[in-house]
């Protein structure tokens, strides 16, 4: 299949609305609540050991009774406490949460890439839709745990720090209260632009990363063959640099958010001793206020430096976000697809000078025919003409370049493809797991005896009576615990049991030996014989004596 070009992939989804993420995985305001809630406990409760502690070192100073600093001392206690108390209930509840939230909208996602165009993920790499599917929709649940939490928190301590010093000394308050919004401002604002293209090059790093690193394994053995390991390594060390470059650009601002945020505590530090100091001296504060307002500000500023780090999770959550709805947007068309189309009685496969092409690609030599049922077409061609894409095309995955693809006098869409129309593509996936749930993807209720005809008509009767479970012998994922061609009959097999009126077939000589392509002969035989179209597409021209007609996309149509 010709993969399609970068600049053809998806386009980014519009702007990500915060209300809608979390409506999208159904993270509710109760549960926000809790959790921001829980971690004021949590950090609260280190302002309130702050204040209890320094007004009860400044009272001991007096040395009075120990009957007045009993109540103090327990003060100290409870807030030492309660402090790991609340941040456990905080993580309890915020990753509840986020967990819950990132298992709905896995599911939404898959739902949503179930129902959308196949162009919109065809022409993706492996790697790329496993960083999507994987590490982008996790992002977009860290947005909770790591960002709306977090600002909620330093928001609501904050205010609590000012409260508590503004009681004490008013100015003192005021004076916290500005060094705090400045520290949560700049540190913010100044992570904010830097922050949205790190956010940008550091999910698509991780997509190349991700990318190159599944290339590499999935292609090891012919990279080996071909001597282009070394091209492979170099593509992942250049993936892997290009990750480190991005995890240095989102550094840098986080950087000076910190040193934003020490610069902003110091100051604040030294405004309130200056002012506890002066209101000791020459207003009559009590050096127990005194020592509260002077230290608090150690404690008050613990919730704000979050500030930096939630502002880049933001951005980090947006990109992921953006990128996950390119790959299935909420608004795609595929929403009105009735999912509970039957199978039409007349399953006449239709080309009406058909031609195919990913978006900007040039398109395929239009192709006409008529395939009665139990008829049989081959699409031949030189490699990289579009043979596979007219394929998907066929099966509705695709949308024509031009022409029309009918079955019964109804256009093929993408409610056809696995009802009327299967397929079964070159590089169809291999569970890790028994034979007999490996069949089962082509009809879910395939019994054992079943599977076992299945097997033995491609030619897998001997092969599967040497396994010592029989249709119950676990296969590892991706085929790789068989050959080429057992890992090729198993995926006729799987043709064969699929209940569609209609099946296409890619490259299903592919790793056959003549026994392999005999028994390959008997299935199409097969399948033709019980009123089924096939459609292959193949390289070898050799088993064209088992179809009826022939496209070439070279240049020629000739009936058989």
């Amino acid at each position: 299949m010709t993969a399609i070009p970068e600049s053809q992939t998806p386009a980014a989804a519009p702007r990500v609305r915060l209300r809608a993420l979390l409506a999208e995985a159904e993270v509710g305001k109760w549960a926000i609540i809790l959790s921001i809630a829980a971690g004021t406990m949590a950090i609260g409760s280190a302002v309130g050991l702050g204040a209890v502690a320094a007004w009860l070192i400044a009272k001991a100073a007096q040395l009075p009774s120990p009957a007045d600093l009993a109540i103090a001392a327990v003060a100290v206690r409870f807030f030492g406490i309660a402090r790991g108390v609340f941040r456990y209930l905080e993580r309890l509840q915020s990753h509840e949460t986020a967990l819950g939230g990132v298992v709905a909208l896995r599911t939404r996602t898959y739902e949503r890439v179930a129902r959308s165009g196949a162009e919109r993920v065809l022409g993706l790499k492996r790697g790329d839709v496993v960083a999507r599917m994987g590490g982008d929709i996790d992002a977009m649940g860290d947005a909770v745990v790591r960002s709306i939490i977090p600002l909620g928190v330093a928001a609501t301590v904050s205010l609590i720090a000012v409260v508590i010093t503004a009681f004490m000394l008013p100015w003192a308050g005021v004076a916290l209260l500005a060094f705090l919004l400045i520290a949560a401002l700049v540190s913010g604002l100044g992570t904010w632009r830097s922050a949205q293209r790190a956010a940008e090059l550091g999910t698509k790093a991780a997509a190349r990363v991700s990318t190159a690193t599944l290339e590499a394994i999935d292609g090891a053995v012919e990279h080996r063959i071909w001597g282009r390991s070394g091209d492979a390594a170099a593509e992942l060390r250049e993936a892997d640099a290009d990750a480190e470059h991005a995890a240095d650009r989102a550094a840098f601002p986080a950087a000076w958010g910190a040193a934003a945020l020490q610069a902003a505590q110091g100051l604040a530090l030294v405004a309130a001793l200056t002012l506890g100091v002066l209101a000791a001296r020459d207003h009559g504060l009590s050096p127990m206020s005194a020592a509260v307002v002077a230290l608090l500000p150690l404690s008050a500023f613990e919730a704000v430096s979050a500030v930096p780090t939630a502002v880049m999770q933001a951005f980090r959550s947006a990109a992921a976000a953006r990128r996950v709805l390119a790959t299935a947007p909420e608004d795609d068309d595929a929403s009105d697809i009735d999912t509970d189309v039957a199978a039409p009685s007349d399953a006449t496969l239709v080309l009406d000078s058909v031609s195919a092409a990913w978006p900007g690609m040039t398109p395929t030599r239009p192709a006409s025919a008529t395939v009665e049922p139990g008829g049989a077409l081959a699409i031949v061609g030189r490699s990289g003409i579009g043979k596979t894409t007219l394929l998907l095309t066929i099966a509705g995955a695709l949308a024509p370049a031009s022409g029309r693809v009918s079955v019964g006098g109804t256009p093929v869409t993408r409610a056809t493809l696995g009802r009327t129309v299967a397929v079964t593509p070159e590089d169809a996936h291999v569970f890790g797991t028994t034979v007999l749930e490996n069949l089962r993807v082509a009809r879910g209720d395939v019994t054992e005896d079943e599977a076992r005809d299945a097997l033995e008509a491609v030619g897998l009767g001997s092969w599967l009576a040497a396994q010592p479970a029989g249709v119950d012998t676990e296969l590892g994922s991706g085929g790789h615990t068989v050959s080429g061609g057992e890992r090729r009959r198993l995926l006729l097999a799987r043709a064969l049991l699929s209940p569609a009126p209609i099946h296409l077939i890619d490259e299903p000589a592919e790793h056959l030996d003549t026994d392999g392509i005999d028994a390959l002969r008997a299935l199409v035989a097969a399948m033709r014989a019980a009123g089924r179209t096939v459609i292959i597409v193949t390289h070898d021209l050799g088993i064209l004596d088992v179809v009826g007609e022939v496209i070439s996309l070279d240049g020629s149509t000739s009936p058989r």
